[in-house]
Parts: C-alpha cells; sequence; structure tokens
C-alpha cells in the first residue's frame, strides 16, 4: 500500500510539474514579444536620428538615466561586430556579455546607440523561488487528496485480510467524506450476509444433528430387538407394531430433512421468484380440504365478500398457509379460525387458534430455525423449522409475518401488498 501512494503521489506531481514546465518555456519561447520591450530604445534613437550629429550628445545628457539601463552613443568604427548589416534603426540587436547581462543596439545614422549593460531578467531569482512555491503547493495539495485515499484503501486491505481469516465480524469505519465509502459500504454488507449464513450454517448443522439423533437412537435400539420379533413363534401384532414404530422413525427424519432443505432454498438469495397472479382465496380453501381431519379440531374460514389475489410463488404461499395451519392444529382445543381481509394496500390472513398463548419471552425468537418454546409440554411434535420457513417465504413475497398471543387464543397474521 505504502509503494501505491508513492508511486500514485509521484505521478500526479510530476504530472503536474512536467505540464507546468513545459507550457511555462513554451509561453516565454513562443509568446513573449520583445517588440513592445524595445520601442522605447527605437523611438529614442529614431529622435536622435533627426537631430544633428553634434547636438546628440548634449541631447543625451540631459535624459534622465537609469543606473540600470545606462545609454551611450559611440561611432560605428569603436564596435566590433561581427555583421554591422544586421544593425538597422527599427530594430535592437541583443548581444550576451554573461550569463546575466547583454547589450542592446540599435544604429542611428553613422552612430550606434549602446544600452547597458543590462540585467538579462533581474527578478529571475524570484520568479524561479515563487515557480518553485508553486509546484510545492501543487504537490501538496496532491498529497492531500491522495493521502486519505490511500489510507483508506490500506483499511480496506487490513479488512480483507482479516476476513480472510475467518473474522466473519470483520466491519470497516470510513469517514462519511472517504471516496471509496461506497465499496466500504458493500464490503460491510457482504460481510454481515456471509456472516449470517456462516452462523446459519452452523446453527442448522447443530440442530441437526440433535434433532436426528433421537429417531436415530430408537431405530439402533429397534434393530438390536429385531431378531426377538422375527422369530417364527413371535407375536405377529407385535411384530407388525414394531415395524410400523421403525417406519415412523424414518418418516420422522425424512420430514425433518425435507424441512430442512426447503429452508436451505429458502435462505439461499440466488434463486429468484416467479411471481404470478394467485387466488390467495382459492388456494386457502384447497390447503384447508387436504389438512381437514376428524381426528383435528374444526376449521371455520372467513373468505371475505371478494376474493384475494396477491403477486407470488402459488407452492411457496400454499406452503405458508399450510405450516400455519398444521402448527395451529398441534395447539388448538376447540377450533380454528382461518380469515382474510383486503383494503387498497394490503391483502391479509390470519390464522387462530384457542390452544395456549405464547410467552412474551418466546414472542421474539419464534421465527428462528430449530427453536420452540420451552413452555410447551404438551408432547407436540415438531422440529421447529415451520414457523423460519413461513417468515423466509414473506420475506422473498416482500410481505410480513406477525405474531399475537395472549392467554386465550394466539394469531399468526401474514401480510402481503396488494396488487391493485
Amino acid at each position: 500500500m505504502k509503494r501505491l501512494f508513492i508511486s500514485l503521489y509521484l505521478l500526479i506531481s510530476l504530472s503536474i510539474l512536467g505540464i507546468g514546465w513545459t507550457l511555462d518555456n513554451i509561453w516565454q519561447n513562443n509568446v513573449e514579444d520583445s517588440g513592445a520591450m524595445d520601442a522605447p530604445l527605437i523611438a529614442l534613437a529614431q529622435l536622435l536620428g533627426k537631430l544633428p550629429e553634434q547636438e546628440r550628445l548634449d541631447y543625451l545628457k540631459q535624459i534622465d538615466h537609469s543606473p540600470n539601463y545606462p545609454l551611450e552613443l559611440v561611432d560605428s568604427s569603436q564596435i566590433a561586430l561581427s555583421d554591422h548589416s544586421a544593425l538597422t534603426d527599427n530594430s535592437v540587436l541583443i548581444t550576451t556579455v554573461s550569463d546575466h547581462f547583454e547589450l542592446h543596439f540599435i544604429k542611428v545614422n553613422n552612430q550606434i546607440l549602446v544600452a547597458g549593460p543590462i540585467e538579462i531578467d533581474p527578478r529571475a531569482r524570484l520568479r524561479k523561488l515563487f515557480t518553485l512555491l508553486f509546484y510545492l503547493s501543487l504537490g501538496l495539495i496532491a498529497l492531500i487528496w491522495v493521502w486519505p485515499l490511500s489510507r483508506d484503501l490500506k483499511t480496506l486491505r487490513n479488512a480483507t485480510q482479516e476476513f480472510g481469516q475467518a473474522k466473519w465480524d470483520t466491519q470497516i469505519e470510513l469517514s462519511p467524506r472517504s471516496q471509496v465509502l461506497p465499496l466500504a459500504t458493500t464490503f460491510n454488507e457482504m460481510a454481515k450476509q456471509i456472516s449470517s449464513l456462516i452462523e446459519s450454517q452452523k446453527h442448522l448443522s447443530n440442530a441437526v444433528s440433535h434433532e436426528i439423533r433421537t429417531p436415530l437412537a430408537r431405530l439402533k435400539f429397534a434393530l438390536a430387538l429385531m431378531p426377538q420379533y422375527c422369530q417364527p413363534d413371535s407375536d405377529e401384532q407385535r411384530r407388525t407394531e414394531f415395524l410400523e414404530e421403525m417406519k415412523l422413525d424414518v418418516k420422522e427424519m425424512e420430514n425433518l430433512l425435507q424441512e430442512l432443505l426447503t429452508y436451505a432454498s429458502l435462505e439461499s438469495q440466488q434463486k429468484e421468484v416467479n411471481l404470478e397472479h394467485c387466488d390467495l382465496t382459492a388456494l386457502t380453501l384447497q390447503t384447508i380440504k387436504r389438512l381437514s381431519s376428524q381426528s383435528t379440531p374444526p376449521i371455520h374460514f372467513n373468505k371475505g365478500a371478494q376474493p384475494a389475489y396477491i403477486m407470488g410463488d402459488p407452492s411457496l404461499i400454499e406452503r405458508a398457509i399450510q405450516n400455519l395451519i398444521t402448527n395451529a392444529q398441534r395447539f388448538a382445543q376447540d377450533a380454528i379460525d382461518i380469515k382474510i381481509e383486503q383494503n387498497k394496500q394490503l391483502v391479509t390472513l390470519s390464522v387462530t387458534n384457542d390452544g395456549p398463548g405464547i410467552p412474551k419471552e418466546d414472542q421474539a425468537k419464534i421465527f428462528e430455525p430449530f427453536y420452540r418454546s420451552k413452555s410447551v409440554q404438551n408432547g407436540n411434535k415438531g422440529h421447529g423449522l415451520g414457523l423460519a420457513i413461513i417468515k423466509r417465504i414473506m420475506e422473498r413475497h416482500q410481505g410480513e409475518v406477525e405474531l399475537i398471543s395472549s392467554e386465550e387464543k394466539t394469531s399468526f397474521i401474514l401480510t402481503w401488498p396488494n396488487p391493485k
């Protein structure tokens, strides 16, 4: 990261320096015109040329000379020039005396007006100093811009390294003015999602191993006793009951694995839901008919005056309704009430049973996978995945599931946006 900062800073600084220096030289060599500086000397030479030769020196002495710009009128024979033809009365010939001084020559008839020695650039050092300060200022500005960027990139690199070391709770905190804040926000969201998935997988693995242990232990015990029931003189009825119990244990493990696969498929965010126009009333009626039996409390269905329609996946919606009804059948004492209501914004379906209420301390966790209320002591079977699956289904449909429970009754309410 240090190398990146240095290379980026040098690139910006040297680019500014090179471009500025090049443009400055181009301006000085091609744009600046010395004609305006030579105009006073040309005008003086032309004025002296109109005067008699013997009056020129007197006139020149009367002029207020600057010590930095001495003037002298000499005979052309006193000046040794390689090319006298270059001297004219309307242009200035400049020769360099040293690195810092020069002489200016202009023809005045048979004489030559000499100006100098003149300092070539009296403010050269000061200009170089200001130029240096200018480029240092640009470099400082570039540093002010590049340094926070380099620091934030280093923070991002450290965070990715920590995340690669299985520190799933890694989060990046940057200034709201940081230029890489969107990248950090995306990283934080990704880290939260991955951490949530990993924790969920760990929880599921632990829960599955715990849930499957009981029926598996019963099967092992049954297999150990099977030789006794397979003897010719064994009771056929007892053998049949024994085999049925084994089938129930297998069925319990099969249901657990099926529920787990359903939950895992819903947990994945990569699979998109195929939304279509669903008749919620018809799906509810179909599910009630399939689940109603003489051994369970009666189901009362209030479907409303008009059929209710929602946008969703029919199979998932039916699964959510099925889980609510089977959950109510485990706890209901006398009856189960199902009601559909709708307005311009929302469509709701409520399933209410008159069984024991859910304690408040359990209500916040009731939708977590494999969570079962500790207050349930009536032998109701379940794996604790039904309500978690319902929550996932509703999240997929941009809907909500709500729990309202008291000592007399418990209601689960599903809410969808009204497509109308």
